[in-house]
């Protein structure tokens, strides 16, 4: 057993119950956490964030999660005024097909993995696509056993009648970050996007996605701590 560890990590608790003789933080793990999380923040020269319940021992982790589903909501909620009156009817529709455009022909699946959807609601928008003949299924021209999805003529033409409003949509989402501050929100947002894609990828079950998540993180922290040895 490492013992000087364990002294050094007394010796932390000692100077958190020191400093917190305020009761800044509350006495509990979560608080001792938060406390070492500030501190490192203030020697790196981190603006320290004040938000709701933060004196009652909500977790940085539960504000983060908050956050991105209100941006989630208000993108949304953009999106839905950017088409609001013309021919596509959910935000889905534009996305798949601004992904088919940028990206090329793909198959069903991996076009359902890049908008992170679940297949029966994946499957459901491509239909609504295909019905409308803004994108063709047909056979890949590298494998004649594999279908693959195009947008068509049709589609690009509808997709760029409502650009205009579309990229109005996304700048709004954009707020008044500075340029600077958007690099750093992709740098973070890429972070994250780059931990759950695999999980993400893995899972089939959403009963199972909870206990797979918190396994694969576990696994991807002790990575970490293997590579800083």
């Amino acid at each position: 057993m490492k013992y000087g560890l364990v002294k050094k990590t007394l010796d932390l608790v000692e100077q958190f119950e020191f400093a917190n003789i305020n009761n800044d933080y509350p006495d509990t793990v979560a608080g001792f956490k938060r406390w070492i999380a500030d501190n490192q923040a203030k020697s790196a020269n981190i603006d320290i964030p004040e938000w709701e319940g933060k004196d009652k021992g909500r977790s940085p982790e539960s504000v983060i999660s908050t956050l991105l589903v209100h941006m989630s909501r208000f993108a949304k909620s953009y999106s839905r005024a950017a088409i609001a009156g013309s021919a596509f009817s959910t935000q889905e529709d534009f996305i798949y097909l601004i992904n088919l455009k940028a990206f090329g022909e793909m198959t069903k699946m991996d076009l359902i993995k890049k908008n992170v959807h679940e297949k029966s609601a994946g499957i459901l928008i491509i239909s609504r696509l295909i019905n409308n003949g803004w994108v063709v299924q047909q056979d890949s021209s590298s494998d004649k056993r594999t279908k693959i999805i195009k947008i068509t003529n049709h589609g690009i033409e509808v997709l760029e009648q409502q650009m205009d409003k579309i990229r109005e949509a996304t700048k709004i989402v954009c707020g008044d970050l500075s340029e600077t501050e958007k690099m750093q929100l992709i740098n973070l947002l890429n972070k994250l996007n780059e931990f759950h894609i695999p999980i993400y990828n893995k899972s089939n079950s959403v009963e199972k996605l909870l206990d797979e998540a918190i396994s694969f993180k576990a696994q991807h922290e002790y990575s970490l701590t293997e590579e800083e040895k």
